[in-house]
């Protein structure tokens, strides 16, 4: 089916927050551009720290590699265009360039689903069954199950697009959110809507919840093992190696599991609440998650620490080296 016999529109119109006055749109530029940059420079570091400290090359930081690298890549495929929407009023978008977007945004917030799924299955090793985790968690491990995952959330965020591409968009070109996702760009097509949001809808529940039942049937059984734990001190130090992947689970799901629930049962809110919770779960987690695993992977603060060191005493040698000549 040819876009031409179905759509007289060639491109939307990205329009953000619907109630935001526009004396605000200097502000909300500047706090977009703030967590971009944070994003890509905390996940940078990281990703300089895990390729020049071997310490770091270990099956638990390269699960994290994967979060960074689709954390990064769905911040860099949602904010640049929102922001040059309210830096510069630059919100229109192509119609095909649109439908790439909608299936990155998909594509990589199933990545993390997954990704963090087999993060519960890493600390659900390591703590159930402890004497076997060398040999059952190892880095060819881990590439395995990355590999998978990648591969595996193609799948419906490319049936989405195929089913959505060839709809009839005759009448408004506003997308009313702060980039292109399937529920945004169905909502205009002119045509019964519901046999294509239902299987998306489907998806989502699917990506979100499947994962979701098992790291949480993880964490059952890890609660279990911690009880018989003799000590308070032992019971208190094992959780504390499950915190940070409990904290990113948990910015991940909760907020996106609320808004799916919220429009299944038919719940309703104001569409700039609605779009602010979708902002807040699509763009903190990769902003905060650098910080987390600094605060709690002891070896990562090591390794940043010992870079740092290592810096201050090149740049003392230097001003020696300076002051000598």
């Amino acid at each position: 089916m040819s876009i031409g016999n179905q759509t007289s529109i060639k491109e939307f119109l990205i329009l953000g927050f619907p109630g935001l006055d526009p004396s605000y749109y200097g502000l909300v530029s500047a706090i977009l551009f703030f967590v971009y940059i944070s994003t890509l420079f905390g996940n940078a570091i990281f990703l300089l720290l895990f390729i020049t400290d071997q310490n770091l090359q270990k099956p638990m930081y390269f699960i994290i590699l994967n979060l960074v690298v689709s954390d990064v890549l769905f911040s860099t495929t949602t904010l640049p265009k929102i922001i040059a929407r309210y830096w510069f009023q630059a919100g229109t978008i192509s119609f095909t360039a649109c439908f790439v977007q909608m299936y990155l945004v998909h594509y990589f917030g199933s990545v993390n689903s997954f990704v963090l799924l087999i993060m519960a299955i890493d600390r659900y090793v390591a703590i159930c069954h402890p004497l076997r985790y060398a040999t059952i968690i190892t880095n060819s491990t881990i590439f395995t199950l990355s590999i998978i995952s990648w591969v595996i959330a193609i799948g419906g965020p490319l049936m989405n697009v195929i089913r959505a591409f060839p709809l009839p968009y005759c009448s408004s070109n506003v997308i009313v959110q702060c980039y292109c996702d399937h529920f945004s760009i169905i909502s205009l097509a002119c045509t019964d809507r519901i046999f294509n949001m239902f299987p998306s809808l489907v998806f989502a529940f699917v990506v979100l919840l499947v994962p979701l039942a098992f790291i949480m049937l993880s964490y059952v059984c890890i609660v279990v093992v911690v009880l018989q734990i003799a000590t308070t001190q032992g019971r208190l130090k094992t959780l504390s190696t499950c915190s940070a992947q409990l904290i990113i689970i948990t910015l991940y799901y909760v907020p996106r599991c609320f808004v799916y629930l919220a429009t299944y049962v038919g719940l309703v809110f104001s569409t700039d609440l609605r779009i602010t919770i979708i902002m807040f779960y699509s763009l903190l987690p990769p902003m905060v998650n650098p910080l987390i695993y600094s605060l709690r992977a002891k070896e990562v603060k090591d390794s940043l620490t010992k870079r740092l060191k290592r810096q201050h005493v090149d740049i003392q040698k230097a001003n020696i080296s300076v002051t000598y000549k």
